[in-house]
């Protein structure tokens, strides 16, 4: 009865997709990033100069509106290179890639480079949003997105592999269209990642920085009974 009452409610579906990311795919290439960046340092010293960025940002957004090519996205987005791959066999499939794309992302005169993707499984949330037999609607998709967000954050931050490997940049975009807002999100996140390292060489004392949404502030929430959970309060 509990189960059937989830699957009428769908609370179930973000959860296994959160899972099924992290199991299928993050759990096996995260702990590979940094060795992967490192080799392209050596070969690039003037490149990825902050080593706190060498991690690969996951875009979450919870619109589900995800782009294959980045570049079209956001022309101060510029694809550069992929990393070294990652060759395994896994499930039948024989010498299965798995590589990740380095970007630079333009800041006025300045460039920084990094490596960015989306949560692919947003992909199938928004693919659902528009097949009548999942019936889900645009509030239930944003729902979907929200839990999926937060399952994935709590399943990291339990993984002891992936700690370091990652940053999760989750954000809603504003109604209005704004030709660099995803370069802008990416942007924050890697000045916030260089100022962490500033401080651990200066021997701060760290405070944990609000996880960024969009340039207003956000809750994330999953029931009326949950806090309201803001994942920033920066404004550009």
């Amino acid at each position: 009865e509990i189960s059937e009452m989830s699957e009428k409610s769908k609370q179930n579906v973000a959860h296994g997709l959160a899972w099924s990311y992290y199991v299928g795919y993050l759990k096996i290439v995260l702990p590979r990033v940094k060795k992967s960046m490192e080799e392209f340092s050596r070969a690039n010293p003037n490149m990825l100069v902050c080593r706190e960025t060498w991690k690969l940002h996951i875009l979450v957004p919870l619109s589900c509106d995800v782009y294959d090519d980045l570049e079209k996205a956001d022309s101060n987005i510029q694809y550069l290179t992929d990393l070294t791959e990652t060759t395994l066999t896994r499930a039948g499939t024989k010498k299965r890639v798995y590589k990740h794309s380095l970007y630079a992302i333009r800041d006025e005169d300045k460039l920084w480079h990094c490596t960015v993707e989306y949560a692919t499984p947003l992909q199938s949330l928004y693919a659902m949003s528009q097949d009548e037999g999942a019936a889900f609607s645009r509030e239930e998709r944003l729902e979907q997105a929200k839990l999926f967000y937060r399952t994935l954050e709590e399943i990291l931050k339990g993984s002891k592999e992936c700690a370091g490997t990652y940053r999760l940049i989750a954000y809603e975009e504003s109604g209005e269209a704004e030709t660099h807002f995803l370069s802008r999100e990416i942007l924050w996140h890697l000045r916030q990642q260089r100022h962490e390292e500033y401080d651990l060489r200066k021997g701060n004392q760290l405070h944990n920085p609000s996880t960024t949404l969009s340039s207003t502030e956000l809750n994330i929430q999953i029931s009326e009974s949950d806090l309201p959970q803001p994942l920033r309060s920066d404004r550009f």
